[in-house]
């Protein structure tokens, strides 16, 4: 983490970039700013083009990116040419919430998101957070073992949003992870 102008940057170290054919182009990941409420609805529109066989819409519109502004930060990775992932960030008292972990689909599989997911670790211990919390919808169906892999555990489930129009029943899958002991 390096401090820039516009706050805290997270950076990859150039010594994983020889290590990854995959990081050669690795891009630079900072706090998303005003300027960059257009892009990254853009950016979350196209990663979760995936729930569309069961929820109505586009995911978000740039009302709600400022609202999440509002209530917590989103990390954005981007490169030369354009945002290419993202991670909601919520401080809530002792634990930290993630949301909207989203990566460009040119850019998934090359380890982009696990990179976001460690930025947001990164900043929930140092804002001294005990846990993080996220949930995730039901149908997304491989994303609990990607989440278990990374030390999250299955907590519980919830209802899903009911102001979101959905194709098929839904749920939320809330999962946990512990970053120290209380």
């Amino acid at each position: 983490m390096t401090a820039s102008a516009s706050g805290i940057r997270f950076q990859i170290s150039m010594s994983q970039v020889g290590k990854s054919p995959s990081l050669e182009n690795a891009p630079g990941i900072r706090m998303a700013e005003a300027a960059d409420v257009e892009p990254l609805t853009r950016l979350i529109n196209a990663a979760f083009v995936v729930e569309q066989p069961f929820i109505e819409g586009e995911r978000i519109d740039p009302a709600g990116v400022r609202e999440y502004m509002e209530k917590g930060k989103f990390l954005v990775a981007e490169d030369a040419a354009e945002l290419t992932g993202c991670v909601y960030v919520e401080l809530r008292g002792e634990r930290g919430y993630l949301g909207l972990l989203g990566v460009a689909p040119a850019r998934q599989g090359t380890g982009l998101g696990r990179k976001l997911m460690d930025a947001a670790e990164n900043y929930f211990r140092a804002a001294g957070c005990r846990g993080i919390d996220l949930r995730i919808i039901s149908p997304r169906t491989p994303l609990p073992k990607f989440y278990e892999h990374m030390g999250y555990a299955q907590t519980g489930t919830a209802p899903f949003a009911a102001d979101v129009p959905v194709k098929v029943s839904c749920h939320y899958i809330l999962m946990s992870k512990q970053l120290r002991d209380s």
